[in-house]
């Protein structure tokens, strides 16, 4: 099989690969090949491994080494002091040279303004924001590698003598009951509009209709954001999300021209295929039966366009770490609830500087 093959499953494995790109989804942490490796199947020259995690909830677990972690937010289950530390002790932990870290919207206290109105609705306690914020930006922080983003554009290397990347992370996402970080749709294009074309991007909460299925079939993620993107005027090489657990996964996509191109819709189901029971209703049938041609339509682009080294690409990743939704059954039909386990884990992205 190719090493441009657009999907290769070895057993469990699930490898998404393209001609400057390659996403490692589902894996054996023990013999998850090296960003060295990889660049010696894909010809050479110089790899960066980006190790991508979200919505992680105070819970603790093993992250594959890579140069550098993003996590797209929700460190926490509240915002809690305690929280906040046991996340960011375990971070400081991790041996990624850079780390780049957003709040999402239950990191409450970190939405100034908004948590002195409201915290009395989460907390017996109002927590001290300063307290919390020298845990993302303070001495600690900045010996382990931490940079924390708020609607802020950071650059850094990974060593001397290779590329600059940059990378802009925003906390926002599209109304969710009254949790922090959270705005209107109709005012989404004022604050969209704002955020700077980067390497990279995080955001907590997905672009519409990419990664962004709930479990009721709603597809929640932001149409200002989705906008930016598809018209070319954000175009980062690996957009980082999470908010919506149970829409984990990731997927290539080759952009057709360096301006607006067509709208992307792509779900999980292109890394996780749905199986149905014999028992299932005629309009889930239907309802899987779309989702399927959906899915066939992103892996003929794939095929078609990932290996073309002179189109530009982006690595959109669901990095939800935190169980939720049908894929977390095993086949055998038990339960699956282990943070940053199978079909959640810890998304590894490799990209060719």
């Amino acid at each position: 099989m190719s090493a441009l093959d657009a999907l290769q499953r070895d057993g469990e494995d699930v490898v998404l690969y393209s001609a400057d790109a390659v996403v490692h989804l589902e894996y054996d942490p023990k013999n998850l090949p090296s960003v060295q490796q990889v660049a010696e199947k894909q010809g050479g020259g110089n790899w960066t491994r980006f190790v991508c995690i979200s919505d992680t909830h105070s819970k603790a677990f093993d992250v594959p080494h890579g140069d550098v972690l993003l996590h797209s937010g929700d460190l926490t289950q509240v915002g809690r002091e305690g929280e906040m530390k046991r996340t960011m002790e375990w971070i400081y932990s991790l041996p990624h040279k850079v780390k780049v870290v957003i709040a999402g919207n239950h990191d409450l206290p970190l939405h100034r303004g908004w948590y002195d109105d409201n915290w009395k609705g989460w907390s017996g306690k109002k927590q001290d924001f300063e307290q919390i914020y020298e845990m993302l930006v303070g001495k600690r922080a900045k010996e382990s590698g931490v940079i924390y983003l708020e609607n802020q554009t950071a650059k850094f290397r990974v060593a001397p003598e290779r590329r600059e990347w940059s990378v802009y992370g925003s906390p926002w996402q599209p109304k969710f009951f009254n949790w922090a970080f959270n705005y209107k749709r109709e005012d989404a294009e004022d604050l969209i509009s704002k955020y700077e074309s980067t390497d990279l991007l995080l955001t907590h909460g997905p672009p519409h209709q990419i990664l962004d299925q709930t479990r009721r079939d709603e597809m929640v993620g932001c149409e200002a954001l989705a906008a930016h993107i598809t018209c070319g005027r954000l175009r980062p090489r690996i957009h980082a999300f999470g908010h919506i657990h149970e829409a984990h996964g990731a997927h290539i996509h080759s952009w057709e021209s360096t301006g607006a191109c067509e709208p992307l819709q792509v779900q999980n189901d292109i890394n996780y295929p749905i199986e149905l029971s014999s028992d299932v209703s005629e309009d889930e049938v239907l309802e899987v039966e779309q989702i399927r041609a959906l899915s066939e339509r992103c892996r003929q682009q794939v095929t078609e366009r990932n290996t073309n080294p002179a189109l530009r690409r982006t690595v959109f990743v669901n990095a939800a770490n935190e169980p939720s939704g049908r894929t977390t059954r095993n086949p055998d039909g038990s339960r699956m609830t282990q943070f940053g386990g199978p079909k959640f884990r810890p998304v590894v992205v490799d990209l060719k500087d």
